[in-house]
């Protein structure tokens, strides 16, 4: 029995070295662009972890090939969380050479992976162009998924994909959109990769050079809201580029499966699909008490309402990324903007926090047990895109409510005991957990992470991965019930 638990074990590590292999294939842009530019200590910061990895991820590519690997819940949890964390650490080495501290270098990482688009740099123009694209580039495959996209890759491993991608996507409910799952995460990253594409050229015709356009789209997408300049979009000061990064902020924010639907031309499941007509009345509504706060502060309604829908958008799926200082808006539309923090993008999505749906199965229960208490021998039952949604969900939903809400706490706890103001620790914790990036006081628009303590940013980093993929598959891992047989 014990040996056949060490293969087990030997197996899920080669396969984990597989999946892993996706990183030096990534690292290949930003190191000819290192090249071309001269950059020669980020030459070596790219090349000593791609032959490290490449050689691992080749030599266990070829002694699984095509072996039947079938994989269980338990596995996939261990898997993607391996991957996620592994995938941080060789990410931080490019920082590490560029000379920021592995502590600092691996905040950096795993906040780009983890789309969370905090940063502990505060100078970022000061970064060589090489970097800023791996920057850049880890955003976006953080934002689609590493484990979904060594599924889409790697098919011929025969790995049980569903499990990986059941234990990485967000939301509460993880649904194949085609009956194989390599072929669902293919079109997934089809279309992302298209609305990216066609972000980069949008903003090309607005005025960024290609370098900014390429990067600035890849981490839009992605929900990461990180940019090359210190300013970030408000540095161009275009009202087209801040009309079209709002968009795309909301369409990387809603349910990818849609976006198949829309091309089977499904228009009928879109419209009744209960979490995207919320998602929307949210913005809308959220841009619009925002937008009437603001008709003061700024010279025009035009004015005042593309900045209020563009930081509604970017706190709502969870972007983070600042079109102005917020924190020097009325109190009303800082007080909005607090309360999206809680809210996130829709399932299914690039997007962080807590998630649409789940406010919406808490809201329609909420409701069934108010009118039960008028009707005590009614039955009334939680609807979603017009079906009667299974039981177990609102279990799962309320569970996680209180997990997510208690590392919140806990993370505001350490934080305010390491120096930090009580409101700037309660705000960069919602921000890390919620995989924002973007808060108020010490974490705030014209703040960075640099001055927070070492353990905090460990603490963190831990943090947003376990965001990124939806807490329990990572704190599933710390219960004495998941080691046993």
């Amino acid at each position: 029995m014990k040996q056949n638990r060490f293969l087990k074990h030997f197996i899920l590590i080669r396969l984990l070295a597989a999946l892993l292999g996706f990183i030096p294939m990534v690292m290949i842009f930003p190191l000819i662009l290192a090249v071309a530019q001269g950059e020669s200590v980020m030459v070596r910061g790219f090349v000593f972890p791609m032959v490290i990895v490449a050689f691992a991820a080749l030599a266990s590519f070829y002694s699984l090939h095509k072996k039947k690997l079938n994989l269980n819940a338990r596995d996939g949890f261990l898997l993607v969380f391996a991957t996620w964390v592994l995938a941080s650490f060789i990410g931080a080495i490019p920082y590490y050479f560029w000379g920021l501290s592995f502590t600092d270098s691996l905040f950096e990482s795993a906040c780009a992976f983890a789309t969370t688009g905090a940063t502990v740099i505060s100078n970022i123009e000061a970064l060589p162009s090489s970097l800023l694209l791996w920057r850049s580039l880890t955003h976006w495959v953080g934002g689609i998924g590493i484990v979904l996209i060594s599924v889409a890759l790697l098919p011929v491993l025969a790995v049980g994909g569903f499990q990986l991608i059941k234990a990485e996507e967000p939301g509460p409910e993880k649904d194949k959109i085609t009956p194989k799952v390599a072929v669902t995460a293919k079109l997934l990253l089809l279309a992302y990769g298209t609305l990216t594409l066609i972000l980069s050229i949008l903003y090309l015709a607005g005025g960024m050079s290609l370098f900014e356009s390429l990067c600035h789209s890849l981490t839009t997408m992605a929900s990461g809201g990180v940019s090359v300049k210190n300013g970030g979009i408000a540095s161009y000061n275009s009202a087209f580029i801040c009309v079209v990064t709002t968009v795309f902020m909301m369409l990387a924010g809603a349910n990818f499966n849609l976006y198949y639907r829309l091309l089977q031309g499904k228009i009928g499941e879109i419209k009744n699909n209960t979490e995207i007509r919320v998602y929307l009345i949210i913005f809308l509504a959220a841009s619009a008490v925002i937008s009437i706060s603001l008709v003061p502060v700024y010279s025009s309604v035009s004015d005042a309402v593309r900045y209020a829908s563009t930081q509604t958008a970017s706190i709502l799926s969870t972007t983070g990324l600042g079109i102005a200082d917020y924190e020097q808006w009325p109190g009303i539309a800082r007080m909005v903007l607090f309360g999206l923090m809680f809210v996130g993008g829709c399932s299914g999505s690039t997007a962080g926090g807590i998630k649409v749906i789940r406010h919406v199965v808490l809201w329609k229960q909420m409701s069934g047990e108010m009118r039960r208490m008028i009707h005590p021998y009614g039955v009334f039952s939680v609807q979603l895109n017009k079906r009667v949604g299974r039981k177990d969900v609102v279990y799962g939903v309320a569970g996680f409510f209180f997990l997510y809400l208690a590392v919140i706490a806990v993370v505001t706890i350490i934080t305010a005991a390491s120096g930090i103001d009580l409101f700037s620790s309660f705000s960069a914790a919602i921000s890390i957990t919620g995989n924002i990036g973007a808060g108020f006081g010490a974490a705030g628009y014209s703040s960075d992470y640099s001055g927070f303590a070492d353990h905090i940013k460990w603490l963190y980093s831990f943090v947003m991965i376990a965001g990124r993929l939806e807490m329990w598959t990572v704190f599933i891992l710390f219960t004495p019930i998941y080691w046993k047989k």
